[in-house]
């Protein structure tokens, strides 16, 4: 038998996490997107507080709970990623660049997370717990590379005990507070071979302070605005030899264990996307419910289709994509959580959600007119909100060639 239902001890935590969006972040949205990269700090360090400083945006880690003599086995589903998911579109609905801001290891502990030994996640992911937030954040994206990451041209050069890394990465998300404000870290992707093309492709952790890291530009963006999103520069970046993520070795030019660690971060962090499209999505969805009631419509789901008015259907189209896009997203954090491989759920739940949600906001300021283009309400900014879900941690477009790919069994040189 399926079961959607959400077990009693994340439905609890559901609910706080709801109450502190209605509590803290709704009222301070508008501020912190107009004072653009301002932080709420006070926010910041209670999050840490009832986080333990992991966040939401992290892959949840296996904890081995040493069984005492006379306990009974525990049996049940794995939900680590559902929780998170869940979590994060509840912290979303509250704002999105807020949640950003209170994502912990985010992107970067992600990669940590599905790359590296277990000396490394300990070494790393260990510091979030300490007294103070600290951000992990993750550089893919250059100038000249985008969606096709295999097209990667930051170097890394071995010298003795030493990486020397060089090159720009944009549009990295918290890279500004992983960098340069915290003591955190950014995940690098670079190449050790150019000639090996994808097979050369590896992850370096770069710590703050490093020698040859530079934050040369942080962008204005449409939304998300209290989420800093940097341009990073390495000039002889030098770092430790063991910062590596994997073995630094490029034996066979056919094999592509380091691009594979690139998708396999993207498996993890794509679900976290999803949830945060969904959780700005429902916003819009709440909001054009209640002003409707307000004005005396109301939605009636009992009725004849043929007896619906023109926003009623709207608003069940709006509601139906929405739900379809979250059960696609907890499909691929549920096979996650069981180390089921979920690319191609991964990507179906994003494509879904990235759409659905930037739908759902532009339908409701059709529906509301005015009231939702108006600066007087949040719906205008919940639309600007949207649509980096469809964009960032891989475009629309491209997860829906990843899935056709998966399901014809194509290659990436047979449906480019």
């Amino acid at each position: 038998m399926i079961d959607f239902e959400i077990p009693p001890n994340i439905k609890q935590m559901q609910k706080m996490i709801h109450e502190f969006s209605v509590n803290s972040l709704r009222p301070i949205s508008r501020e912190f997107d107009e004072r653009e990269h301002e932080k709420p700090w006070e926010l910041i360090n209670m999050m840490h507080a009832m986080t333990g400083g992991t966040g939401v945006m992290a892959t949840p880690r296996s904890r081995k709970k040493e069984k005492k003599e006379g306990e009974k086995k525990e049996e049940g589903p794995v939900t680590g990623n559902v929780m998170a998911a869940i979590l994060a579109e509840e912290l979303t609905w509250g704002d999105a660049g807020l949640m950003l801001c209170l994502s912990g290891p985010g992107l970067g502990g992600a990669a940590i997370q599905a790359t590296g030994t277990e000396e490394q996640k300990d070494r790393f992911l260990s510091r979030f717990k300490g007294e103070k937030p600290i951000w992990g954040a993750m550089a893919i994206t250059e100038p000249g590379c985008g969606s096709d990451t295999a097209a990667i041209t930051t170097t890394a050069a071995r010298d003795g005990d030493y990486w020397v890394l060089n090159g720009e990465k944009i549009f990295v998300t918290s890279g500004l507070m992983a960098a340069q404000e915290s003591d955190g870290f950014v995940v690098v992707w670079a190449t050790v071979d150019k000639s090996a093309g994808r097979a050369g492709i590896k992850a370096f952790i770069v710590e703050k302070g490093a020698p040859g890291m530079k934050v040369t530009k942080v962008e204005h963006k449409l939304g998300i605005r209290a989420s800093d999103t940097a341009s990073i520069v390495f000039e002889d970046c030098r770092i430790p030899y063991d910062n590596i993520l994997g073995s630094p070795e490029v034996i066979d030019k056919t094999k592509t264990e380091g691009f594979k660690g690139v998708m396999a971060t993207f498996d993890a962090t794509r679900p976290m996307v999803a949830a945060m499209a969904i959780g700005v999505g429902r916003a819009a969805l709440d909001f054009t419910r209640e002003t409707l009631e307000k004005e005396g419509i109301e939605i009636r789901y009992g009725a004849s289709s043929f007896e619906l008015t023109a926003v009623e259907r709207d608003f069940m189209e709006m509601e139906t994509n929405l739900h379809a896009a979250r059960l696609l997203n907890w499909r691929a954090c549920w096979m996650l959580d069981n180390k089921i491989p979920n690319n191609l759920e991964a990507a179906m739940g994003k494509a879904k959600s990235g759409l659905a949600a930037t739908r759902a906001t532009l339908k409701a300021v059709e529906i509301l007119g005015p009231l939702g283009y108006s600066r007087k309400y949040l719906l205008e900014k919940w639309i600007r909100d949207a649509k980096i879900n469809d964009i960032f941690e891989g475009t629309g477009q491209i997860q829906t060639l990843i899935v056709a790919r998966r399901i014809l069994d194509f290659t990436r040189k047979e449906l480019k």
